[in-house]
């Protein structure tokens, strides 16, 4: 849970401190989870799952239920990338890209397909 927890700190930029104040979660509980000392009461877990966008199972075991209104991409510009990917008919085999793709890499792939199905096409428009 721990690792999660770092994964989801560290894509958003942030420090211990800055969770800390964003969520009133404490630094020294995140050292006794770290240390494996106690494990995250649930409340406290909801603050943390608010902040990043992600539901506190997602925290917990690094999966998620497939529920309506659940972000599936923790980025909000990589999730915007990849319904253009999955509203695409010829690309929705990309859907299933990591979650955790960066919006770059994900943009990098799209572009890509892009071009090779243009010039498959012989066409300019796709």
């Amino acid at each position: 849970m721990y690792e999660i927890y770092c994964r989801l700190r560290d894509a958003k930029g942030m420090k211990d401190a800055d969770v800390a104040k964003a969520t009133g979660v404490t630094k020294s509980t995140f050292s006794d989870w770290k240390n494996g000392r106690s494990k995250p009461k649930d409340e406290k877990l909801q603050k943390i799952a608010d902040l990043f966008g992600v539901t506190t199972e997602y925290i917990r075991t690094g999966e998620t239920k497939e529920t309506e209104g659940e972000k599936y991409y923790i980025n909000e510009e990589t999730a915007e990338m990849a319904q253009a990917l999955f509203e695409n008919k010829n690309l929705r085999v990309l859907f299933d890209a990591a979650k955790d793709a960066t919006p770059e890499d994900l943009k990098t792939t799209y572009d890509m397909l892009m071009a090779l199905k243009r010039k498959e096409r012989g066409d300019n428009e796709f």
